[in-house]
């Protein structure tokens, strides 16, 4: 839970109701996505429909290309005419003239069992060579997956980075007085509800191994933090003391939240065991929470109000003293450290609105990412690559950016208001 923003869009109205879905249910809307801008070296990638595709009920060469596409790193050539699959000679001479640098073509066959055979060829355009295979074998209902699948290979293939297509992110959405704890694919398709309830639905965060999430709910008249286990649908409070609970981070190795908690009074951090037992108070004086733990699970980042205004901190994980990190502006606030430790993205206010930055942590540099006004919550994909974060733009919307802030790509569909997005790992 925030403390420093919007509390009337955070809380809601705090009425008696509980209503759980332990079961997913499958959303009845589908995102679309939009990417805008321009990157500065974007590799020229053609990806030619898969053969059998249209048979197989899933159009996985255009999802291959959305993704190469938001990912910033490669600009998509037209290949809807191309008839070829992964066992075709591609003929060089007559692809040459359209400036490709890599070229994707693949298959899907509808095995004897009812299973899907999908493969796959990446060629180096330029030199007319064959550069890797691909294979999967799937079930009708992973298809969507197998084709993400395609577009992590073609991405590592080409950039030498682990692709994060296959990767989920979870987000709420508030719409017709209900609130919903969604979950989707990383390109916002296939959201599915985990959690449907009248109460406010704040602060989920994927637990390392992306089996679970942890969040924030109202439905006992008060914040209390839940650990929701999302293959069967069961869940349990770990926080459920005097006061509120609220804003959970996982510690990298999954056995314990940071959570901020006003059981002594104020809102200070406390490590919570997901075993039990008795919090471990880290902070102590001002406002302290929306904690953020480094990659190597050391230091511990955090918004404080202790030099006047809302600001990010840093301090050792198991508390100590806390070090200022922002400088610039009166008001900065949801810290978010890339996988790699490099980057620290966060929301600053500048002339009343809200926007996305991005500081590099070495050298304190900072990139505005965006010029919208009520940008919220921006965390990474797992390679560090890209964010996912909430805007008002036009409307309530789920975007990503890459780190440069030159292309975003906006995932619209679903009605209601959009916040609390985070991204959770990739999925093996």
């Amino acid at each position: 839970m925030n403390l420093f923003r919007s509390p009337v869009r955070r809380l809601g109205t705090l009425l008696v109701g509980l209503w759980l879905s332990l079961a997913v249910s499958v959303a009845q809307a589908q995102f679309r996505v939009e990417v805008t801008g321009v990157g500065l070296t974007q590799l020229p990638v053609l990806v030619a429909p898969f053969k059998g595709e249209s048979q197989a009920g899933q159009n996985l060469s255009q999802i291959v290309q959305a993704d190469l596409t938001r990912s910033g790193q490669f600009k998509p050539l037209s290949a809807a005419s191309l008839t070829l699959d992964e066992m075709s000679r591609p003929d060089w001479t007559a692809l040459r003239p359209l400036s490709a640098e890599a070229l994707v073509a693949g298959s899907v066959t509808r095995l004897a069992n009812g299973r899907y055979d999908v493969r796959a060829r990446l060629w180096d355009a330029v030199k007319g060579l064959e550069k890797s295979d691909f294979k999967d074998n799937v079930t009708a209902a992973d298809l969507r997956l197998s084709a993400h699948r395609v577009s992590d290979w073609v991405y590592q293939q080409l950039t030498g980075t682990p692709g994060v297509f296959t990767s989920r992110i979870s987000y709420v959405t508030k719409s017709s007085g209900r609130y919903n704890l969604w979950i989707a694919d990383s390109d916002g398709e296939g959201a599915r509800s985990a959690l449907n309830s009248p109460e406010p639905i704040i602060s989920p965060s994927w637990s390392p191994n992306g089996t679970q999430l942890a969040y924030v709910s109202f439905e006992s008249r008060k914040p209390v933090v839940y650990v929701h286990e999302l293959a069967t649908g069961n869940r349990r409070v770990v926080a459920n003391f005097k006061g509120s609970n609220s804003a959970p981070a996982w510690a990298p190795d999954g056995r314990s939240l940071v959570a901020t908690l006003s059981r002594d009074g104020g809102s200070q951090l406390y490590r919570v065991s997901l075993q039990g037992g008795e919090p471990q108070r880290l902070t102590s004086g001002n406002i302290n929470t929306e904690p953020a733990f480094s990659p190597d699970g050391n230091t511990l980042y955090f918004v404080s109000d202790r030099g006047g205004n809302p600001q990010i901190y840093k301090m050792p994980a198991q508390g100590g003293p806390a070090e200022r990190v922002t400088f610039s502006g009166n008001y900065n606030i949801s810290p978010a450290i890339s996988p790699d430790g490099r980057w620290l993205a966060y929301v600053s206010r500048l002339t009343g609105g809200f926007r996305l930055h991005l500081m590099e942590l070495a050298t304190g540099q900072v990139t505005a990412l965006t010029d919208t006004n009520a940008d919220e919550r921006p965390s990474f994909a797992a390679n560090s690559r890209l964010l996912v974060y909430a805007t008002q733009q036009g409307g309530e919307a789920l975007m990503t950016t890459t780190l440069d802030g030159r292309i975003k790509a906006r995932l619209a569909g679903q009605g209601g208001d959009i916040r609390e997005p985070h991204w959770g790992p990739v999925r093996p």
